[in-house]
């Protein structure tokens, strides 16, 4: 594992870790009488309060019920069109070309499962889509089903994020030479910073059982990472890393979004892509892309 890979894991080994000690806190019993937090407890409030400062808006009495509460079928990632071309190339019907991605969430049980979690079940489908070619094929469609755990972090009543760990096939279904497919075991974390800004990290344990793809890793790599800044009713601004095997390398992926509507999660979107490993097919290929379009995002989801 080269070393933006060791960073990677380094950095969401540490977020996870640092989240979940805070947990193995609430269960110490502590005596009534006790008046003073210990030392260690006292640090870990301070570091809450300044790293984790709750949005007011999700403080309740109980936000594992509210959470439970929730509709158990969603939104999971973005949902959106978008058109785009080349950056630095005139644009023509070869190098242009539509992006369209659906998702969706099931959770299957209430947050009733050992240590608080809840089983959940993901699918995202990603499709290429060369609309402005004779007859507007698909050149390629991403299927990703994904079953997991996951736990929402919960500390003094305030939400910080949620964790989770995922079993994940993508493949595009095609045969022959143009046959794609992989699985991978993911852990991954969205952490709320503070009611504007949002972490996110995940990290895979890949099993590729693709011939025609046994370097995707190359172009993939092992993790990815991204912030995000929201100023609510708004717009919405992230930046996506996808961290590749060697110094400096990744696939990164800028976004930013208008709302469209107050009450709605209905926004205009622009996406910018530099990298590789956009799609399936053409994972070893480099690309530099805007694009523009419509997306529908979740509303307390940050996920990639």
């Amino acid at each position: 594992m080269k070393r933006s890979s060791l960073n990677v894991l380094f950095l969401t080994l540490l977020t996870l870790f640092v989240c979940l000690s805070v947990y193995s806190q609430e269960n110490i019993p502590v005596e009534k009488d006790s008046v003073k937090h210990s030392r260690f407890e006292a640090k870990t409030e301070e570091v809450l309060d300044k790293v984790f400062r709750p949005d007011p808006e999700l403080v309740a009495d109980s936000i594992i019920k509210v959470f439970d509460d929730t509709p158990s079928f969603g939104i999971y990632k973005d949902n959106y069109i978008a058109v785009g071309t080349d950056l630095f190339h005139k644009p023509d019907r070869y190098n242009s070309d539509a992006k369209f991605q659906i998702s969706i969430i099931q959770r299957l049980t209430n947050s009733v499962l050992p240590f608080k979690t809840y089983l959940f079940l993901t699918y995202t489908q990603l499709a290429m889509w060369d609309v402005f070619q004779e007859s507007f094929p698909f050149r390629d469609i991403n299927f990703n089903p994904t079953v997991g755990l996951g736990k929402p972090l919960v500390h003094n009543n305030r939400y910080l994020g949620d964790i989770s760990v995922q079993l994940e096939h993508e493949s595009n279904g095609k045969d022959g030479d143009d046959s794609r497919s992989w699985n991978k075991v993911s852990f991954s974390g969205q952490f709320k910073i503070n009611r504007h800004w949002s972490y996110f990290a995940k990290l895979w344990i890949p099993i590729v059982d693709g011939e025609n793809n046994s370097n995707i890793v190359r172009y993939k790599g092992w993790g990815t990472c991204a912030l995000s800044y929201n100023q609510r009713d708004k717009y919405n601004i992230s930046v996506i890393v996808n961290s590749r095997p060697g110094l400096f390398n990744a696939n990164l992926t800028v976004n930013a979004s208008y709302r469209l509507f107050k009450k709605e999660n209905q926004y205009l979107f622009f996406e910018f892509y530099n990298g590789y490993g956009e799609n399936l097919l053409d994972y070893d290929q480099f690309r530099q892309r805007f694009r523009l379009g419509f997306v529908i995002r979740p509303n307390f989801r940050f996920i990639y």
